[in-house]
């Protein structure tokens, strides 16, 4: 797939026995990108390269999967690739593009990797095809993946790992701060929305948001008197927010709203979680809408998708017009949303009905 160049920028030397404190980097560059990107699922690899004491490998999908949900994402899967089958470790790893100045979005999880199966981690939709040739990651048909490897632990074989976490009892870190936040015992800013005051602890919002914590922390801090004025978003939306933060889950609160009502507050949620750079909650949203779209919303919420970067969100939206009949249609084009979508994006308009028509024609 392309010629393939890979650097070791550093990786660590030392054994596999030592694996709790060992980490090191792989860096590769990866040419040819314009040849293969319109090839969801045809795949290229990575030389096989040595860090931490082990063996591994990356694979690349630069034209997407076969899956229709992620034909538009670069797809990364990084394998351990030890000749021993009964290799297995846990690592942290992070997998990044690189620009030439060397900053790099990045993904990170931690997981068992075992070299006696196929198996490894998937980054599918690590970033779109359109966002990546618009960025600076794409420089000369080529990017450079960099990936760094933490061992935190190893073991003979998988049993060894299950039966050292099994008795771990379940983590209930997010019931403590649940109450934290119910108690609002040692709080130490006041967020006025609407009429209503929320309390809450600068460090964990800080610790969920990079905007919390430029706006508690940075230059914006300054003038903040440990009291602040949210004045563009619903009291309920902002107390959702405040309950994902500190439990990372959605509330409670919002298992009692009808349908329409569970849908208005999970478009303004997503806003908030766009407002606040908090991705987790952003697709979670978009995943909820994506299953709830019908006839007399679908324009507004893809004016939504649009308006928020929310890419499946939209291909829902398409997808779901384009299985409309022609009676649908009309009521659809008849619609609030559609008035507004056509004055406020009619770039938006123009895809829907290029998209939507290519499904249909395309359907047997």
């Amino acid at each position: 797939m392309g010629n393939t160049i890979t650097h070791v920028l550093n990786a660590s030397q030392g054994s596999p026995a030592a694996a709790k404190t060992v980490q090191g980097f792989h860096v590769c560059e990866i040419s040819g990108y314009s040849l293969h990107r319109e090839r969801p699922g045809e795949s290229g690899r990575s030389p096989v390269f040595s860090v931490c004491g082990y063996e591994w490998q990356i694979k690349y999908y630069l034209g997407g999967l076969t899956d229709t949900s992620y034909k538009d994402y670069v797809g990364l899967w990084l394998q351990l690739q030890n000749k021993k089958d009964d290799t297995r470790v846990v690592a942290s790893v992070k997998l990044s593009f690189v620009d030439q100045t060397g900053s790099s979005p990045h993904h990170t999880v931690t997981a068992e990797f075992d070299s006696g199966r196929n198996d490894g981690i998937y980054h599918l939709e690590f970033m779109k095809k359109s966002e990546l040739e618009a960025s600076p990651y794409l420089r000369f048909d080529r990017i450079i993946v960099a990936c760094h490897i933490a061992i935190l632990k190893e073991a003979k074989n998988v049993a060894d790992v299950v039966e050292k976490f099994a008795k771990l009892p379940p983590s209930n870190i997010t019931e403590h701060l649940g109450k934290l936040l119910r108690e609002k015992e040692g709080t130490d800013v006041v967020f006025n929305v609407g009429k209503e005051d929320f309390p809450a602890h600068k460090t964990v919002l800080a610790m969920r948001s990079p905007v919390f914590k430029a706006e508690l922390y940075g230059e914006m801090s300054k003038n903040d008197p440990g009291r602040i004025t949210i004045g563009d978003m619903q009291p309920a939306v902002f107390e959702a927010l405040l309950h994902f933060i500190y439990t990372d889950s959605l509330s409670p609160a919002m298992d009692h709203l009808g349908g329409n009502d569970y849908k208005e507050m999970t478009r303004h949620l997503l806003v908030a979680a766009d407002r606040y750079a908090m991705e987790r909650l952003k697709i979670i949203c978009e995943s909820i809408l994506c299953e709830t779209v019908d006839v007399k919303t679908v324009m507004t919420t893809l004016a939504l998708a649009d308006r928020y970067h929310c890419g499946r969100l939209k291909d829902a939206c398409i997808k779901f017009i384009a299985s409309l009949g022609t009676r649908e249609i009309d009521g659809v084009m008849a619609s609030k949303g559609y008035v507004e979508l056509k004055a406020t994006s009619p770039s938006a308009l123009v895809e829907l009905w290029e998209k939507s028509s290519r499904i249909r024609n395309s359907k047997p």
